[in-house]
């Protein structure tokens, strides 16, 4: 028999790559194991496609799965299918040259690649090849799914292999391997598990390792909604996400153009960022036909989804391109912008469905969507429909959508507006909303710094501008709304001249010096004396605390100049413009107090020794000393 056995060189190109494999791609050994899986499954995969076609001719009741044996003693791993094998020939074409291979080009553009990255396995479709990291020798039985006869292929990877008869073969492919000194832990059915659990969990085939199967979760993604109970799913998400609470939300998608995509994405009960847990990974895996080949993706949706877990699948991604390097891949961009437009529409559609539910999502991950607006334009307009916020026409608590705020605007009311402030009751409490209030003019009431940077970026919405209610050129005159309560009946005061009132905001301008831009008249103050607001309209007071806490420069230089505006009507503006002339220390001191109440109000600092120092003058005078 051994007359029958052949010795053969390999292909220049395959030796060539072969020295690249076991020289260059050095690093993630364990990925061999996964692509001799991946292979097995293939094999199963062709062998059940072709049994239903036509009757097996021979072991026809031999079960089709992928049995692992390990042999610590004598170092060595074999990995059997019983698919559909390989005859002579076939073993030649698939394993003695580069199947499909075109010329040495091929080999050129490997050997460039591995010099920028150590992790190219299964990229050039160099899957078996791989095995040589490990293996010092490499043998492989198989006999095809026709009945003839099986044969043996063996190489050490030097340069040469044989083939030969092998009789006495079930159907199927028996690779087995003996290792290198360095490379002996992959006899450790230990090993082997890990590796399976962790790339081949969901082949479709028993995997079984020393007769123990080992891939026991279903790749429920593959199966029709319809079949899938909530029981299943629950399970499933607490296998991939690795917890033991149930998801706030499932979102199991798929589609067959353009590009075929089978996605189970689950959103979580918990935000671990805001729990102090660090900067979360991604938590969605990519997989190409049930085989791992991207675990925690960064390149499968944009990072402002992170808070994501679950599986992605698509067979249209090629497994010569797929299984490392994915960022480089124009099916991959295609496939992130279809599972992204498809999320923010399935968010949009539940927080429609439910919105008491969606609040509750909004509160744990809403931070992630304002991330969104903010820092990918691609998707800004899209996301703007899932921003929440409360707002004047509201109960505390409750939030709204900005179509909801849209569709209940005032008459000749044509931009969106907003007020920031560390709680509702300060807003509410604050200068800026008292016009709005008396116009019956409805405002959001943006609640965290960061909100004001996300309505920035934003723009507008539905062709309205986002204007906030600190913005010094704000005008109300044309827009007519329904008060929300009748204002209580009060003794209207009388205004100050308007000669007085311009001399005393000619006074506070002299006494305030470049602590202000301008003092000036206010139109829309009704009850407070005073408020602060922002020249030019592009830095609002809330982004100048937020880049200041930050130490993002000088908010001053980024064009956040300050207007005071001064309230006519009301009593204590009356009495300084009479203290001014009589007692110009003391006036001073209200003009300069008035002033850092107002920044208050705006949440701007203000020196707090001076404050103090001048509010005990100011109660010494009141005090009649």
């Amino acid at each position: 028999m051994s007359a029958e056995v052949e010795t053969r060189e390999f292909q220049a190109e395959t030796r060539k790559m072969l020295d690249i494999v076991i020289n260059s791609l050095y690093t993630e050994r364990d990925i061999f194991v996964r692509e001799l899986v991946s292979n097995a499954a293939d094999a199963l995969e062709k062998f059940r496609y072709q049994s239903i076609a036509e009757k097996p001719a021979f072991d026809e009741h031999v079960p089709l799965e992928i049995v692992i044996d390990c042999d610590d003693k004598n170092h060595t791993l074999t990995i059997t299918d019983t698919g559909i094998g390989m005859s002579k020939a076939e073993l030649e074409t698939n394993l003695g040259t580069i199947a499909h291979s075109g010329s040495g080009n091929f080999v050129e553009q490997l050997a460039e690649a591995a010099k920028k990255d150590l992790s190219l396995i299964g990229q050039f479709g160099v899957g078996f090849y791989s095995v040589f990291m490990a293996a010092k020798k490499v043998r492989v039985q198989s006999r095809p799914a026709s009945g003839e006869e099986g044969h043996e292929w063996s190489s050490d990877g030097a340069g040469t292999y044989t083939i030969g008869p092998c009789p006495g073969l079930h159907r199927g492919t028996r690779i087995i391997i003996e290792l290198k000194e360095d490379a002996q832990e992959y006899a450790s059915k230990f090993t082997i598990e890990r590796i399976i659990q962790q790339y081949s969990t969901f082949i479709p085939f028993p995997v079984k390792v020393e007769g123990k199967t080992v891939n026991t979760v279903q790749a429920i993604w593959a199966r029709p909604k319809s079949e899938i109970t909530d029981a299943e799913y629950n399970e499933f998400y607490k296998f991939i996400g690795g917890t033991s609470d149930e998801a706030l939300y499932r979102f199991h998608f798929s589609a067959d153009a353009p590009l075929a995509i089978q996605a189970l994405l689950y959103v979580p009960k918990d935000n671990f960022e805001v729990l102090g847990m660090g900067r979360m990974e991604p938590g969605v895996n990519l997989y190409c036909q049930k085989v791992l080949i991207d675990q925690h993706s960064k390149n499968i949706l944009p990072e402002w989804l992170r808070f994501l877990k679950g599986v992605v699948d698509s067979e249209d991604l090629p497994l010569n391109i797929s299984r490392q390097a994915l960022q480089d891949s124009s099916l991959v961009l295609k496939l992130k912008r279809v599972l992204t437009k498809r999320l923010i529409k399935f968010l949009g559609e539940e927080a429609d469905s439910d919105p008491k539910k969606y609040q509750e999502f909004w509160r744990t991950f809403g931070i992630f969507i304002k991330e969104g607006v903010t820092s990918d334009f691609e998707y800004r307009d899209d996301l703007g429909k899932l921003l929440r916020f409360e707002s004047s026409a509201t109960e505390a608590g409750e939030m709204i959508s900005l179509d909801t705020y849209v569709n209940r605007m005032a008459q000749g009311q044509d931009a969106i507006y907003y007020i920031n402030g560390p709680s509702r009751a300060a807003v509410e409490h604050g200068p800026y909303v008292e016009m709005f209030r008396q116009k019956g003019v409805e405002i959001l009431y943006t609640l965290e710094p960061v909100d004001d940077f996300v309505l920035n970026h934003l723009g507008k919405y539905r062709d309205r501008k986002l204007v906030s209610a600190d913005r010094e050129d704000l005008d109300l005159s044309k827009t007519t709304g329904t008060p929300q309560a009748e204002p209580p009946e009060t003794p209207k005061e009388e205004p100050l001249s308007q000669d007085a009132l311009n001399a005393l905001c000619a006074w506070m301008k002299e006494v305030l010096g470049d602590r202000v831009e301008a003092v000036k008249p206010s139109a829309r103050l009704v009850d407070s004396p005073a408020m602060i607001v922002n020249v030019g309209g592009f830095m609002t007071s809330s982004m100048e605390r937020l880049l200041k806490a930050s130490g993002q420069g000088d908010p001053m230089s980024m064009g956040g100049k300050k207007d005071m505006e001064i309230n006519g009507a009301s009593p204590l503006i009356k009495k300084l413009a009479a203290l001014k002339d009589s007692d110009r220390d003391f006036a001073a001191d209200l003009a300069w107090q008035m002033h850092d109440n107002a920044r208050i109000q705006a949440g701007l600092d203000v020196d707090p020794l001076a404050m103090v120092q001048r509010s005990y003058r100011i109660l010494d005078k009141a005090a009649g000393h």
